[in-house]
């Protein structure tokens, strides 16, 4: 019995040592895990925060270029029918739209739904305004009937959407 009684005084003093010996080193294994975790959040935001920002720079120019002034400025010609207007109109769209697909990786979705909500919107207005305009219309009749659509309420709302992206990047700072 002496022994047992001897042997429990060596074994829990040294148990308790390797207990607190073993809090002591996970602690310091937990805290030096977050703290790697932490390097590599900071060096992952040093990264993808200027790509998140171009992205929105670049979704905010896709929107001013597709905003049916510009987009008629430049792609007009004045030896245009209609549908010819009409064909040259939306093939720009979806060209500049295909090119910024990738963009969206670094937009929330709520934000990304709304810009390809955009683009289909004003893609049927241009429809829309092809068929009020006539089969004998002219790019130029097109083009007053889009900009007179535009100014009506309820139509394509490209400066909505350019301010919900500069909310979302207002967020992240």
């Amino acid at each position: 019995m002496e022994e047992a009684l001897d042997f429990i005084k060596i074994a829990l003093p040294a148990g308790l040592a390797i207990y607190a010996m073993h809090l002591t080193i996970s602690s310091f294994l937990k805290k030096d895990f977050e703290k790697k975790l932490l390097d590599i959040k900071h060096k992952s935001t040093e990264i993808i925060l200027p790509n998140r920002l171009q992205a929105y720079e670049r979704m905010t120019l896709f929107l001013e270029r597709i905003s049916p002034g510009n987009l008629i400025l430049r792609v007009n010609d004045p030896s245009y029918t209609a549908k010819q207007l009409q064909a040259a109109l939306i093939r720009d769209i979806r060209d500049e739209f295909n090119h910024n697909l990738s963009q969206q990786v670094y937009m929330s979705d709520e934000v990304w739904k709304r810009i390809k909500n955009t683009v289909e919107e004003l893609i049927a207005l241009i429809n829309e305004a092809e068929r009020e305009a006539g089969a004998e219309a002219k790019g130029i009749d097109l083009a007053k009937v889009i900009f007179s659509k535009m100014s009506e309420d309820g139509a394509v709302d490209i400066d909505g959407t350019i301010r919900q992206l500069k909310g979302e990047i207002q967020r992240l700072f």
